[in-house]
């Protein structure tokens, strides 16, 4: 009897080992991991934006002009990711965008910065320089936006 429960205890541990690989091999068949793009100015916009972004802090994308420059001090990246699970891609990736937009005002600040110039998505380190839209990667469970600026101190 011992001979026969050790025999069923290893099939049941092989079948849930084999369960368990062909489950995470299915998974990666069906991850997702696409690169979008949505406008810039949906999400500065937006009633979040007001509410999060203090407004002292200026954002200027790709080539836009942003004035002369009294002090640079130099280029800063924010790679911030959320939850897109049971979320559309446009939500998720506005609030990443939202949130890197935060963490490149609070460095501007910090800083001694009044703005954020050459705004440039970097997602997975590839620039991608617009004027209107910025680049997500988004998935089934996580979206990501990676950006990069230089924070300046305009002249008045």
């Amino acid at each position: 009897m011992l001979m026969t429960r050790d025999r069923s205890l290893k099939k049941a541990g092989l079948f849930l080992l084999l369960l368990l690989i062909a489950l995470f091999c299915v998974s990666d068949a069906f991850a997702r991991n696409d690169q979008l793009t949505f406008p810039v100015q949906d999400v500065l916009n937006s009633e979040d934006a007001e509410e999060r972004l203090g407004g002292r802090v200026k954002f200027y994308f790709g080539a836009q002009e942003s004035g002369e420059i009294a002090r640079n001090f130099g280029e800063y990246r924010s790679n911030k990711k959320t939850n897109a699970f049971n979320k559309s891609d446009l939500r998720a990736c506005n609030w990443a965008f939202l949130s890197a937009l935060i963490a490149l005002e609070k460095r501007a600040l910090r800083e001694g910065g009044d703005a954020v110039i050459n705004i440039q998505s970097n997602y997975k380190n590839n620039p991608f320089s617009s004027e209107t839209e910025f680049e997500c990667g988004a998935g089934n469970i996580i979206a990501g936006v990676a950006l990069k600026g230089t924070v300046v101190k305009l002249k008045p």
